[in-house]
Order: C-alpha cells, then sequence, then structure tokens
C-alpha cells in the first residue's frame, strides 16, 4: 500500500510540473516570489511597488557574476543543476536536526524556487524545486538559467533583479557598478530583506570581506584592486 501511493504522489508531482521550455527566447512576465510578495502586502494593507528591469546577460559585469557564484554557487557551471556534494550534506543536517534548516540550493535550484515556488520549507516542495531544476537544466544553456536568475532574485522589498538593485541602491545601471558595490549586492543575496547593501552592518562586512578575498584568492581581481576595496570591509 505504502509504495503504491509513493508512486502515486511521485505521479502527482511530476505532472504538476512547470513546463520551462518557452524560457529559452521569453522571459518571465512575473515569478511566483514577486506576487508572493505582493500578496503579502496586500494582506497587511500596504502596497508594494515592483521595481525590476531586464538587462542583457553581456550588460551585467563579469566581477559580479563571479561574486554571485562565490557566494551562492561556486560548482554552478560543472554540476547539472544539483550539487550532490552539497545536498547530502544538507540531507544530514536536516535529518539530525529534524527540520529543514539548511540552504545548499544551487543558483539553479534556486531559480526554479523563484519562478515557480514558494518560501514554504517542506520536503515536496524541496522535491519539486530537484525536479524543476533538472528540467531547467535539460531546456536551457548555463548562460540563460544564469540570465534569468540575475534578473529575477530579491534585493530587498519589492527590487527584483540586478538591474533595478543598481538602480535603487546606487543611482547607476548594473553595467557601472563598482567592485565595492557589486560585492555589497552579492552579499545581500541570502538575506536581502534583513541587510541593506548600503549600510555596515556587521554582517554585511564579514560578508564582502569574505567574497572579497575568494575573488583574489580565484585571480578573478588583481592584487591592486583587492587593495583598493579592502580598507572598506575593514572598519
Amino acid at each position: 500500500m505504502v509504495p503504491l501511493v509513493l508512486v502515486l504522489l511521485a505521479g502527482l508531482i511530476y505532472f504538476s510540473l512547470p513546463d520551462v521550455e518557452n524560457l529559452k527566447k521569453h522571459n518571465p512576465k512575473t515569478t511566483s516570489f514577486i506576487e508572493m510578495r505582493k500578496q503579502q502586502a496586500k494582506k497587511a494593507g500596504k502596497k508594494l511597488r515592483i521595481r525590476q528591469h531586464w538587462i542583457r546577460f553581456s550588460s551585467i559585469p563579469k566581477h559580479f557574476k563571479q561574486a554571485v557564484r562565490i557566494t551562492e554557487d561556486a560548482s554552478f557551471y560543472r554540476h547539472e543543476g544539483i550539487d550532490f556534494d552539497e545536498l547530502k550534506e544538507s540531507i544530514k543536517r536536516d535529518f539530525e536536526s529534524g527540520t529543514l534548516k539548511r540552504g545548499g540550493s544551487t543558483i539553479t535550484q534556486q531559480l526554479a524556487k523563484n519562478l515557480y515556488l514558494s518560501s514554504e520549507k517542506s520536503f515536496i516542495r524541496k522535491i519539486k524545486e530537484y525536479l524543476i531544476a533538472r528540467r531547467l537544466e535539460a531546456a536551457l544553456s548555463k548562460n540563460r538559467i544564469f540570465h534569468i536568475y540575475l534578473n529575477v532574485i530579491e534585493f530587498g522589498r519589492g527590487v527584483f533583479g540586478v538591474q533595478a538593485a543598481a538602480r535603487y541602491y546606487f543611482g547607476c545601471n548594473a553595467a557601472h557598478l563598482s567592485l565595492e558595490q557589486m560585492i555589497r549586492l552579492a552579499a545581500i543575496i541570502p538575506r536581502p530583506l534583513r541587510t541593506s547593501p548600503k549600510k555596515n552592518s556587521r554582517w554585511l562586512l564579514w560578508k564582502a570581506n569574505w567574497i572579497l578575498k575568494k575573488l583574489k584568492r580565484y585571480k578573478y581581481i588583481s592584487d591592486q584592486e583587492y587593495q583598493q576595496v579592502l580598507p572598506v570591509f575593514q572598519r
């Protein structure tokens, strides 16, 4: 009986998954996360202004892409949507704690969640996230996945995508961000509603300094670039 229930559940999950083929040529008009934030604001009696401006992948600075990969998914161009080493560690930690606390999501998984799912922490949602991530990887190129991700992720209340974030926080287009500004924006991705890239909170300075050191370690930036920015994050 139990195996039959599991098979039926797996079938229901599989056939409820979205078709991602249209993302090859078309940008999504909205996302599940954007709609969720709108509903949350509505329930609180507030109106949420959505700031989002799509930008070409080639117009997003190289150092920003590198900083995001360092902090969110260093193996992005090497895995097929799931980082199984990180997944095993995540499952182990969750099993030991009895909760879904540990992250471990790849950029592809985060995109799946942002586009089609919610912030709910459940095993069913996690299964859907994995399956959608595999669909995204099968249908889209790595650069296309990364392109969509950088245009839809949340950077603050109502702020989605790097172009909107650059304009909102620093008054410039993403292409003109300084190295310091790129690192600040990359640093807040895990906690965009609790941290401002313009404020020097203890957590932001720690995270930004960590990203800067990784950029230097992987030789994405020169020693001169490193030395120019380092004092800013050592206050």
